[in-house]
């Protein structure tokens, strides 16, 4: 069985208390046991504003276990991508920003990113399937 497994640590030192947090997962198929088998990696640079699908649908199984990692590899506190599925706009990914979400992969449920500057953008995703 392939394993994979997704971990986050959080530390804050900004208020006086400050706290931590850890949290581990192994990523398995909607309803088993079974590990994820499929993983797509890709680094993708954009030159214009418009809007693109960056994960489609296709070829992904719905409403199963999908997960999704994205990451602006740039350095600008000023630029961004837009992250959507679908129509609904998830957040903004600044220079260093990152977001690991689960994913439905229904029938219109692509991931767009949009940049938010014209200048070379660089993200990269993986999807775990």
């Amino acid at each position: 069985m392939a394993t994979t497994t997704a971990t986050i640590n959080i530390l804050n030192d900004v208020t006086e208390t400050g706290f931590s947090f850890s949290d581990t997962s192994t990523l398995t198929k909607a309803g088993n046991e079974t590990g994820l088998d499929t993983v797509i990696s890709a680094t993708k640079t954009f030159t214009s504003t418009s809007a693109v699908n960056l994960v489609a649908v296709a070829g992904f199984t719905a409403e199963a276990a999908n997960k999704v990692y994205i990451a602006n590899t740039g350095e600008s506190s000023t630029e961004y991508f837009t992250i959507g599925i679908e129509s609904e706009e998830v957040g903004r990914l600044y220079g260093g920003d990152w977001m690991f979400i689960p994913w439905d992969a229904n029938t219109s449920d692509n991931i767009t990113i949009t940049p938010s500057v014209a200048t070379a953008m660089t993200a990269e995703y993986i999807v775990f399937s």
